[in-house]
């Protein structure tokens, strides 16, 4: 089962993010505009009107182009936008650019994905009941309950001599930190090659193999992978604890929501008639929640 508290491997840099645990979940955002009491209006362009919902929408729609942009200007800055555009667009008319093949292809698919972010919203809204989610924490909790994790340091060099001379200083009694951040080749050497607490499946076979082994305060024998030679020392061992559910319910909202989305697009391929002309022996494809395309944003 994979649950927003699945671990997941990542070489010899463990992260217990919940964040990148989700990160293997359908990429569909929910799709939610601001509710504004007030709409101001803000400008006139050949009588047309630009309000003050306009800008925050022209604002979710630009996104990470506005990131840098002084947040004093930033709404001057998407109103001169929307001016330009109501400008231009009224010049396109003239035009009849709307009365081309490519402008009405793109004003379908246009409107087709804004149909489709917004249904999936309001599913993936309506999922998000608080029962939904305690629901999704327990199993999860249940999932890593008891769990063994272990905090250890490496040192890790290039080869195999490289390592046993390290392991022979280290007999002969230098600190294990200090000599990770004269030795070790690894990011973490600066952190005395502390990699915090991991469980077996965040570390690479042989090394998480030769870390479980070994009891707290000893030291391995050079253990090599694909990343070179190490030795390791174990500080802890304990068993892995779930963290509260109110620390996690913002990525549990949006587990469950996503999840909903993709099993209602799923349904509704079931549903359908799909012809794929492109691999006729095969037929239509079944619904990939991790390809499907995600909407521009929330």
């Amino acid at each position: 089962m994979t649950t927003p508290f699945s671990a997941t491997k990542s070489g010899l840099r463990p992260d217990f993010s919940f964040a990148t645990a989700l990160a293997g979940c359908l990429a569909l955002a929910l799709f939610a505009g601001p509710a504004r009491a007030e709409d101001k209006l803000l400008a006139k362009v050949n009588g047309a009107e630009i309000h003050q919902s306009d800008v925050a929408l022209a604002e979710e729609e630009l996104g990470p182009s506005l990131a840098q942009m002084d947040p004093a200007s930033k709404d001057d800055n998407v109103l001169a936008f929307l001016i330009d555009m109501k400008v231009v667009s009224k010049a396109a008319e003239d035009k009849k650019v709307q009365d081309t093949e490519e402008f009405k292809k793109r004003l379908a698919f246009t409107r087709n994905r804004l149909l489709m972010d917004s249904l999936l919203a309001t599913e993936g809204k309506a999922a998000t009941t608080d029962d939904a989610m305690k629901k999704v924490y327990a199993d999860a909790s249940k999932e890593i309950a008891g769990e063994q994790e272990v905090h250890a340091r490496h040192i890790l060099v290039e080869t195999e001599d490289d390592a046993k001379a390290v392991e022979d200083e280290l007999k002969k009694g230098a600190d294990f930190a200090e000599l990770a951040k004269k030795k070790s080749k690894d990011p973490g050497a600066s952190d005395g090659g502390d990699l915090g607490f991991f469980t077996k499946d965040q570390m690479v076979p042989e090394f998480s193999t030769a870390a479980f082994a070994l009891e707290p305060g000893k030291i391995s024998d050079p253990i090599k992978t694909q990343f070179g030679w190490h030795v390791i020392k174990v500080e802890e061992k304990r068993s892995r604890k779930a963290p509260e559910f109110e620390q996690v319910k913002g990525q549990i909202e949006t587990y469950v929501a996503r999840k909903a989305q993709a099993d209602y697009v799923g349904k509704l391929r079931e549903a359908a008639n799909i012809e794929r002309m492109d691999k006729p022996a095969q037929g239509a494809a079944k619904p990939d929640a991790a390809a499907a395309p995600a909407p521009a944003k929330k």
